[in-house]
């Protein structure tokens, strides 16, 4: 069974990923039963009946809108986003308005091309989960979430800046 990083420890993987076969449709495709992450485009075309599913997660490329999500996000236990090259940074911004604009408070997931250099990023932006390309080690790759010990700007996992969490001597006191 595939491994993945899950709220900063490494746990086994028990959602299968579907992806369209060529020929296959959205609206024509069959969703198997057990754990599913469905690609943003099934979930529209089979919503009637995949929205009585408590096993149904979607995925999100990086070319669609979280907004497409807002109805459903509340009872969506898992949202995936992927990462189809590292290069490609738009999968923050959804992950930050599924979380702050959307208030999204499931499983939050990067797949794709994820490597260790980004899980530090990815956890500040709201993802909770990683599935990390399968030839590096997930072991290194979960060094990547303590990459530092402190940051500067605010985000999703830091509302104040260092500036206003850090402890300054008055003007009155000596240095």
């Amino acid at each position: 069974m595939r491994e993945i990083i899950k709220d900063r420890a490494i746990v086994a993987d028990h959602w299968h990923l579907l992806k369209l076969a060529e020929g296959e449709t959205a609206a024509t495709v069959t969703v198997p039963t057990g754990k599913q992450i469905v690609p943003l485009k099934v979930w529209a075309a089979q919503k009637s009946v995949l929205k009585s599913r408590a096993d149904i997660g979607v995925w999100i490329a990086s070319d669609e809108r979280a907004e497409e999500l807002k109805e459903d996000v509340a009872t969506l236990p898992l949202i995936a986003v992927d990462f189809p090259v590292f290069s490609d940074g738009r999968g923050y911004s959804i992950a930050f308005n599924l979380r702050t604009r959307l208030h999204f408070k499931g499983e939050l997931r990067a797949i794709g091309d994820v490597l260790r250099d980004q899980l530090f990023y990815l956890q500040r932006v709201g993802f909770n989960a990683f599935a990390t390309r399968e030839d590096r080690s997930i072991q290194d790759a979960l060094k990547g979430l303590t990459d530092f010990s402190d940051v500067y700007q605010t985000s999703w996992d830091q509302k104040l800046p260092l500036y206003r969490r850090a402890e300054r001597p008055s003007a009155q006191e000596p240095q």
